[in-house]
């Protein structure tokens, strides 16, 4: 019986230092040996060779968002909603004729309203429109100018703006 154990030291000298008859240790060992395949850990326990090989900038959001390319918030609401809450859409958006002033609103067609009722809104939904009006109510909606098509003005200055080959030619 062996009493005395040999340290470490001595043990783990030489060629087969604890490699099972694999030689070195890096040629059994594939990729966990190196902590992953590719990209593998570049947050983690690799984030010192990301910043070396990628500079400050790899991880993290860089710049802002402007406040132009920020999206439009659409506040929607339903015919629904309005009955149920009148009283305090009254107190906040309500003037002096009775006209419920909802600018930033859509007005949507979920649910069924019974009261009469005018409502100023940005837009509204065909079947809002329907519902509310056969509640002997109005929906007020902002007039939209329509869009001209545009035509192509054939003569610019004078001369025709668009010239064939030809007359292109004798000029």
């Amino acid at each position: 019986m062996n009493l005395k154990k040999k340290r470490k030291s001595k043990r783990m000298r030489g060629h087969g230092r604890g490699t099972y008859g694999w030689g070195a240790r890096k040629k059994h060992i594939s990729s966990g040996n190196r902590g992953g395949y590719g990209m593998a850990g570049l947050e983690g326990h690799k984030k010192g060779t990301a910043t070396k090989l990628f500079g400050d900038k790899y991880f993290g959001k860089q710049g802002f968002t402007s406040r132009a390319t920020e999206h439009k918030i659409n506040n929607v609401i339903n015919i629904g909603d309005i009955e149920r809450d009148i009283e305090r859409l009254k107190k906040k958006y309500g003037n002096k004729e009775g006209i419920l002033v909802m600018e930033d609103f859509k007005i949507l067609g979920d649910g069924e309203i019974k009261i009469k009722v005018t409502i100023e809104a940005e837009s509204a939904s065909k079947s809002a429109i329907a519902k509310i009006e056969k509640a002997g109510g109005k929906v007020i909606l902002p007039i939209i100018p329509e869009k001209k098509a545009f035509v192509a003005n054939p003569m610019v200055g004078g001369k025709k703006s668009h010239k064939t080959v030809g007359e292109a030619k004798k000029e």
